[in-house]
């Protein structure tokens, strides 16, 4: 975990939430790179296979944002990862914090993904990805599905993939798709912007074209053309 205290600091904040199966480690050049641009970044950890949606979503980060002061800070901005993009969206559902800055979410499954639908039942993919990974699925009862458009006052930008990596099980994700998430299934009534670029699904927070559009969006509120 990373953490830096503000100690007077006026710096804007940025959260980063990885994604299932992940850690803190797959968002360390995002965290980097925001770090040399001059925010206060928080990254850490969280038990994305074992502990309930929900659960993170109103117990896990809250305790996260109270620990930091998040409340203290004068913007707060996200940046998400897949998974991590549902846990805030359930998280400001029933919050609005005054300082919300900018959200930029990464591959988000924001109507579920169809390969969940296809693979969901296999043992493999149940040990993978825990308690979480069949409720991500596209059926209208699916956690995704539940939490309805956004409605925070704040800019959302999406950032999508259309890179397949394994045709084999990408063809079920979609026709276009990050080999999980279908580029159609990331997009969300209430949004400010969209972008696809040509990134597959697990490391696209990696890529320096998609970071540079990040921090584009956290300081403008909309892509670069």
């Amino acid at each position: 975990m990373t953490y830096h205290p503000l100690n007077a600091d006026d710096r804007e904040t940025v959260v980063l939430l990885h994604g299932l199966g992940l850690g803190s480690w797959a968002m360390k050049r995002m965290e980097w790179s925001l770090e040399r641009d001059g925010y206060r970044v928080i990254s850490t950890s969280y038990p994305s296979r074992k502990v309930p949606l929900e659960q993170l979503a109103t117990d896990w980060l809250p305790k996260l944002l109270s620990k930091h002061d998040a409340a203290g800070v004068p913007r707060l901005h996200f940046v998400t990862h897949s998974m991590g993009g549902i846990i805030l969206r359930a998280w400001l559902r029933d919050n609005r914090p005054a300082n919300l800055g900018h959200v930029v979410m990464l591959a988000p499954p924001n109507h579920g993904s169809a390969l969940v639908d296809r693979i969901g039942d296999w043992k493999a993919f149940r040990v993978f990805t825990g308690v979480n990974g069949r409720r991500l699925g596209t059926d209208p009862d699916s956690f995704p599905r539940s939490l309805g458009p956004w409605t925070a006052d704040a800019p959302l930008g999406i950032i999508a993939g259309n890179r397949q990596l394994l045709p084999g099980l990408s063809k079920w994700a979609g026709d276009e798709s990050d080999g999980k998430v279908a580029v159609d299934s990331t997009r969300l009534d209430g949004m400010t912007d969209h972008l696809v670029l040509p990134h597959s699904h697990t490391w696209i927070q990696y890529r320096k074209p998609v970071i540079t559009h990040v921090k584009t969006f956290l300081k403008t509120g909309r892509f670069a053309p």
